[in-house]
């Protein structure tokens, strides 16, 4: 028998993807069916054998070609003896979907040894073997060579270098068999005017920065210059007590902290006309000009909650995320001659205003006038998504999605270089992992390059809007690769809480860049989660899918020890040479890890029949929430501002999720983890969690980060603990703890098992 195995084994190796699946007969009896992958496209063999097989060496002897051929004699004649014996055994009988005997070539494939091959198929790789083999190909030799490839000039979004670059991945995917597709949109981006450049104007000094922020403003402003340190809400709350009047300023802002887009909002939110942003030295190596955008949002502004396909028709609209007025970017040196004219009173030590300029005196202004001209304009663009596949054999419609933008302002080594190098260099070793080694991922695994990423990860939310009413359902995990990358020595990741275990896991497995342990060893076991996870930002690439779509999703940085950020980012000096010092010149070693890191949590979400997805792990943040909101509730009850409003509603909500949350851990408990369709019940129930975390009852539109734990909005619970508006805290209530129920009505599973405990 296994004689036959291995015969029936060679003759089926060279298909991509032999499924085998066992089907249920009206007489209770099981049949079995052969399925080929549909993308096992034949191919003309010029020698007029086999499509399916490669020509034989043309030199044999006469005595090797018998001997074959009387091995092929005996290998049919076992298999059809066997077949025969089955057959009478078990009076199965083969399913074939055009009616004929399955074959291969001239060799009949009996029951017998398809069950033998099924035995073997289903038999998963050993967890070990699968992370020795992706360590063994994610070599710091590999990484080095993909990323002097990738090192371009120049790649902004939209232009000929960045399509030349999409057709260059498309084609390498389809090399590898990936089954490679492109999703197109025609999108506005703002650049600045070549013949009306942007300008600050100062007295005598006229500024003309060749920095700019997307998405601005545009126009001729002037006002009183108020510095304001990073334009966080508790700057500009100090401001506020030193009674330096915000509204029709214009405010001078450092770099950091908070998204260029929340400065602005800020600001505008104060009353002021307009803001310009500098980088500190504090905070930044060299005096450059920073890039960027200030949209309070993802995608194409300019379709808000729908996609920019050139064939749809949609009404004129602007997402309410676009600022309403001018923002520009200055140099350090054009910061500090602001800063030394600027007059007002001296900011106090303590206030933590002052920054790294020197032979500057910073004060905070409010008493000279300057002048800001913006004259960006709107730019159509067709922007290219490209994705290639490797599809799962035994869930092929779950996916886990890993992605990197393409597109940078100047060279964005860190930025796109290394995670385009990361994505592809995966892409390859996984794929060969299937062809090669005997790997079989359960999920298919989908390799994403964005377009567009700069302006706020318009590529990737434009996709997600596109594909919104399945995406969200089947996506399992979105993994990140944008700026994994930032420096040697440290470690630090945002997530959702179903990933954290998943996280905690991967870094115990993955060893450390310095040489000894683990990554977790690096960073220190005790308390790792204070050190390591920080709150997902509205700027991150993987925000959209977790805030916007409901998908579990994860970012994570290597960076250099006691940095929160990598100072080159989003200028012209963010190249080969800056991320090497940073890494000690160790980039491809550092991207080896990197590459490894990403691959072990993706391959993990695809090795198990049950997800690596701890519904658990979301209760401290939900407590935590919900602790707040029940606290300022009971004040407002207290005082009398809030009249018959029970903060204990929300309290019972959370008692629901966490109950539902045990119920799911208790089925998994006692559930045969080795049952296909059992794990699969249980893997759609934890899939619900993020998605029904959703608010149903604000638009896309307006309000499009819907989650109600990690979003932005009027929706969400913290956004509700801090409302002055009571009638607006009331119905905001109501909702949340209906979305809060309702999630964990779903989480029960099937709907006779929902009841008033739950």
């Amino acid at each position: 028998m296994d004689r036959v195995r291995s015969a029936f084994n060679r003759m089926v190796k060279s298909e991509r993807y032999s499924r085998f699946t066992l089907q249920p007969a009206e007489d209770g009896e099981r049949h079995i069916e052969v399925k080929l992958s549909e993308d096992a496209t034949e191919v003309e063999d010029p020698s007029g054998g086999s499509p399916s097989f490669r020509p034989a060496p043309q030199r044999h002897s006469r005595t090797t070609i018998c001997y074959l051929a009387l091995g092929m004699l005996l290998i049919f004649v076992i298999g059809y003896v066997l077949g025969y014996i089955n057959h009478r055994e078990t009076q199965v009988d083969q399913v074939n979907c055009h009616g004929e005997p399955e074959t291969d070539g001239h060799q009949v494939v009996t029951p017998a040894v398809v069950a033998a091959v099924v035995q073997v198929q289903d038999t998963p790789m050993n967890w070990q073997d699968v992370t020795q083999l992706l360590s063994q190909k994610l070599t710091s030799q590999a990484l080095g060579k993909t990323l002097s490839e990738f090192d371009l000039p120049s790649r902004s979004a939209g232009s000929a270098e960045d399509n030349q670059l999409a057709n260059r991945i498309f084609e390498e995917f389809k090399q590898v068999e990936m089954d490679p597709w492109t999703d197109v949109h025609y999108v506005q981006l703002q650049t600045p005017d070549s013949e009306h450049p942007n300008r600050v104007l100062f007295g005598s000094d006229v500024f003309k920065p060749t920095g700019y922020l997307a998405y601005s403003a545009t126009g001729k402003v002037q006002g009183k210059l108020v510095y304001g340190n990073y334009g966080r809400q508790e700057d500009l709350d100090v401001l506020k007590n030193k009674n330096i009047k915000l509204r029709g300023s214009v405010l001078l802002l450092r770099a950091g902290k908070i998204s260029f887009a929340e400065q602005v909002d800020n600001a505008a939110t104060k009353g002021a006309s307009a803001v310009l942003i500098y980088p500190d030295t504090q905070d930044y190596v060299a005096d450059t000009a920073l890039y960027g955008h200030v949209h309070l949002g993802s995608g194409d502004p300019y379709t808000p909650g729908f996609p920019s396909f050139n064939h749809t028709q949609f009404p004129p609209t602007q997402s309410s995320g676009l600022p309403k007025i001018p923002a520009q970017t200055i140099t350090a040196n054009m910061a500090s001659s602001l800063l030394q004219n600027i007059g007002g009173p001296e900011s106090d030590a303590s206030s933590g205003f002052k920054g790294g300029l020197t032979s500057v005196v910073y004060r905070l202004g409010g008493s000279e006038n300057v002048t800001v001209e913006v004259n960006n304009v709107l730019v159509n663009k067709e922007i290219h998504n490209v994705f290639g596949v490797i599809k799962g054999f035994t869930d092929p419609d779950r996916y886990v999605v890993l992605g990197a933008q393409r597109d940078s302002w100047g060279k964005g080594y860190a930025k796109a270089t290394v995670g385009t190098s990361i994505l592809m260099e995966l892409a390859k070793a996984v794929k060969e992992m299937v062809e090669k080694d005997g790997f079989r991922p359960k999920r298919s695994l989908v390799f994403a390059s964005w377009g567009a990423g700069e302006y706020g990860s318009i590529g990737a939310t434009e996709w997600l809007e596109g594909y919104m009413s399945s995406i969200d359902k089947r996506v399992v995990t979105y993994i990140s690769l944008d700026g994994v990358l930032m420096g040697r020595g440290s470690f630090i990741a945002s997530a959702s809480p179903l990933l954290y275990s998943l996280l905690q896991n991967t870094m115990k497995e993955v060893k450390s860049p310095l040489g000894s342990g683990s990554v977790l060893d690096m960073v220190g076991a005790s308390n790792w989660e204070a050190k390591i996870l920080r709150p997902m930002s509205m700027d991150d690439p993987a925000y959209p899918f977790l805030a916007f779509s409901g998908i579990p999703s994860i970012s994570f940085h290597f960076i250099s020890p006691n940095v929160e950020a990598y100072t080159y980012y989003n200028t012209n000096l963010d190249n080969m040479d800056h991320l090497d010092y940073q890494t000690s010149r160790q980039t491809s070693e550092m991207a080896a890890v990197a590459a490894q890191f990403a691959g072990h949590m993706a391959l993990r979400l695809v090795h198990d029949h049950l997800l690596r997805l701890d519904v658990s792990r979301y209760s401290s943040v939900l407590t935590s929430a919900v602790y707040r909101l029940f606290k300022r509730v009971n004040q407002l009850s207290q005082s009398g501002q809030l009249k018959e409003v029970d903060p204990s509603w929300m309290n019972q909500a959370r008692g629901s999720f966490q109950r539902a949350a045990s119920s799911i851990n208790n089925d998994i408990l006692n559930t045969d983890l080795s049952d296909k369709e059992a794990c699969r019940i249980l893997n759609d129930r934890i899939m619900s969690v993020e998605h029904n975390l959703l608010s149903p009852y604000v638009s896309p539109v307006e309000t499009p980060f819907r989650h109600l734990l990690l979003g932005r909005g009027p929706h969400t619970l913290a956004s509700i603990s801090e409302t002055t508006d009571m009638e607006q805290l009331r119905t905001q209530l109501a909702l949340a703890t209906w979305n809060l129920q309702g999630c964990a009505n779903a989480m029960v599973g099937n709907i006779w098992d929902i009841d008033d405990e739950i």
